[in-house]
């Protein structure tokens, strides 16, 4: 064998090595996506059930997730707290995971749902260069979270259709939009993978009778439904009450009412298809929109965009943000956890006996804003 033939084997040796060890490197990196972060729940859980419970079909899979219970075991109303339903608009998850770590329920039972789409944890959206993770502190050190995609994994539900067509309603939407749990309600028992998981979330309200339904979102600081509580037709005098005493309190909401011919969203077919009555919240997050800039862990925690100030220095486009201190998580969480305590609080006031939901443990808005989010998270 010739010397340059060696020398021509041991390099493709060397390229073949190096392959395989970034092959494996981006295995593990991939795997690690699939680990759910790690959650510590207060001493007043109950039980952890699963949406597989609700909906056999989704067991084993990446639809299924964990639904945290807190039952007081005493008669009064019971309330889901979905969180994660668009992995990609972190406040959303770190309320529910807040809620789950500090609540204690004396009447009543709390159902808790911080990954609703657990299938959109696993991966990110493509071409927007979104980080994998971002990090808050703890009281006991630095923590880790997913920052997922708008939509299920690609490798759980493909090809995407042109055109979707929403069940029942034959409404027509982009075909990404088919991988969009909060455009799949009320879903079908055994349709795509994102149309189980709405099905067992509606089996859930359905069977477990739950009386206020809340689902957390973020959106872009240039669309005009944001820092905004939407509600079904059936919810109008709570909602305009909570609004009105949080606005009180210096915390401005828009009340939106849900429209009748938009279909497969949670506060329209959730408030359609069973008793509860249902409410979404948005908060302004400047890594949603398209003006963002540079998108990296700073956007995610704090919110800060020098592109967001100068738009709305322009006045040109309908924007709300606030260039002094930016959206930090901080405000963003606060307001959610406000905005979900004053419905609840609004209720209780009107319930019957042995249909209130009391708890305690939760920061109010301007203790989150003093005190950061490391106080309440174990």
């Amino acid at each position: 064998m010739s010397v340059l033939m060696k020398k021509n084997i041991i390099q493709t040796i060397i390229i073949l090595t190096a392959v395989l060890v970034i092959d494996i490197i981006a295995a593990l990196d991939l795997i690690k996506m699939h680990h759910p972060d790690k959650l510590y729940p207060s001493d007043g859980l109950s039980e952890i059930q699963y949406l597989s419970n609700y909906n056999s079909r989704l067991k084993g899979g990446n639809g299924d997730t964990e639904i945290y219970v807190f039952d007081s075991g005493k008669p009064g109303a019971s309330i889901l707290l979905l969180g994660g339903t668009h992995p990609n608009e972190p406040a959303s998850f770190l309320t529910a995971a807040l809620v789950l770590e500090n609540i204690q329920v004396s009447t009543g039972r709390i159902f808790v749902i911080p990954r609703a789409c657990n299938s959109g944890f696993t991966c990110t959206d493509p071409f927007e260069g979104c980080p994998e993770y971002y990090h808050i502190q703890s009281k006991y050190g630095e923590r880790r979270f997913r920052f997922g995609s708008r939509v299920s994994n690609p490798l759980d539900q493909w090809p995407d259709p042109l055109v979707y067509s929403h069940f029942p309603s034959g409404q027509k939407l982009s075909g990404f939009e088919t991988r969009n749990l909060n455009r799949a309600y009320p879903g079908r028992e055994n349709g795509s993978f994102t149309e189980k998981v709405a099905y067992a979330i509606m089996e859930l309200l359905k069977k477990e009778k739950i009386t206020l339904a809340f689902d957390l979102h973020e959106a872009a600081p240039e669309i005009p439904i944001i820092n905004a509580i939407v509600y079904h037709e059936k919810c109008e005098e709570l909602a305009l009450m909570a609004v009105m005493n949080l606005e009180m309190k210096g915390l401005n909401y828009a009340p939106e009412l849900s429209p009748i011919n938009f279909h497969g969203l949670s506060h329209r077919e959730w408030g359609d298809y069973t008793d509860a009555y249902p409410f979404l919240m948005e908060t302004s997050n400047p890594i949603q929109g398209r003006l963002r800039g540079k998108t990296n862990e700073d956007l995610i925690r704090y919110g800060k965009s020098i592109q967001y100030q100068q738009a709305q220095e322009t006045g040109a486009l309908r924007i709300v943000y606030k260039a002094d201190t930016g959206e930090p998580l901080e405000r963003r969480v606060g307001r959610h956890l406000q905005g979900f305590k004053e419905i609840i609080s609004v209720y209780n006031e009107t319930a019957d006996t042995g249909q209130m939901f009391e708890f305690s443990g939760l920061p109010e808005y301007d203790e989150i804003m003093t005190n950061g989010l490391k106080e309440y998270f174990q």
